[in-house]
């Protein structure tokens, strides 16, 4: 039987299977760590075809739950629990409490936080952050490329472009740590104080590369995200390039409902 009929409509059998492991693995029947039964395990299981099966497992990869090991079959991931990444996280008590926005979500969730630096330097600005920047294309600027660690696990890329004229004065934005608050209480201390970040945010496909750097499955669903950071002047001092793995992230956000 290849649909099953909920709601007015067909649902296809392999999407109810992928439904069903998906559930398992939420609920811990499935382990972290552990192997999602087989394509013949599952095959007798449910008395479908094994093309139903290797469909079923399709939508599971997509799920980013999963990541498939070459002979092995399919292993539950063991992933951290999804953090929230809230509309205050840039709140300025928490940059003049010393914690840069990464670190106090962390904290708040009580999760081990890591950011390694990848790169620091001067670097050509690309045609879309130059725009941002209001810059032309080729400007140098200042690159700051981090991974982000959350117990253990890599779960975000991101890489900071700020303007030379800018930076050129603060050499604390040249240094792997910037001091307390982050790059963002260094540039207030420098007198460009903030009047919002605006976030632009993209669902997509994870690339073989990025899949890597963040131990994905490959094609696993990631959020790109762009933030301009503002000064009250109206001027963006800082473009934020970031890469998440989208399994790890829940987005919460105010939004005013007055004029």
């Amino acid at each position: 039987m290849g649909t099953a009929v909920g709601g007015g409509r067909a649902v296809p059998r392999y999407v109810q299977i992928a439904d069903e492991i998906v559930q398992q693995i939420r609920a811990g029947v499935l382990k972290p760590g552990g192997m999602v039964p087989s394509e013949s395990e599952l095959v007798d299981r449910y008395g479908v075809s094994g093309g139903t099966i290797r469909k079923a497992m399709v939508e599971v990869r997509a799920s980013g739950l999963v990541e498939t090991r070459h002979g092995k079959g399919s292993l539950v991931k063991a992933r951290p629990p999804v953090r929230h990444r809230s509309s205050d996280r840039f709140r300025r008590s928490h940059r003049k409490g010393g914690k840069a926005a990464y670190l106090a979500e962390s904290e708040q969730a009580g999760a081990t936080a890591k950011v390694s630096v990848l790169f620091i330097g001067p670097a050509d600005a690309p045609d879309d952050i130059a725009d941002r920047l209001d810059v032309d294309p080729g400007t140098k600027v200042l690159a700051r490329r981090r991974l982000y660690f959350r117990n253990g696990t890599p779960v975000e890329t991101a890489t900071s472009y700020l303007p030379w004229d800018v930076v050129k004065d603060i050499p604390e934005l040249f240094s792997e740590n910037p001091g307390p608050g982050g790059i963002y209480a260094r540039l207030e201390d420098d007198g460009h104080v903030f009047a919002e970040f605006v976030e632009t945010l993209q669902a997509r496909p994870a690339s073989k590369a990025e899949s890597s750097e963040l131990a994905l499955s490959p094609g696993a669903p990631v959020v790109h995200l762009i933030r301009d950071a503002v000064t009250e002047e109206g001027r963006v001092v800082e473009v934020c390039d970031t890469l998440m793995a989208a399994d790890q992230f829940v987005f919460s956000y105010r939004i005013p409902a007055a004029d």
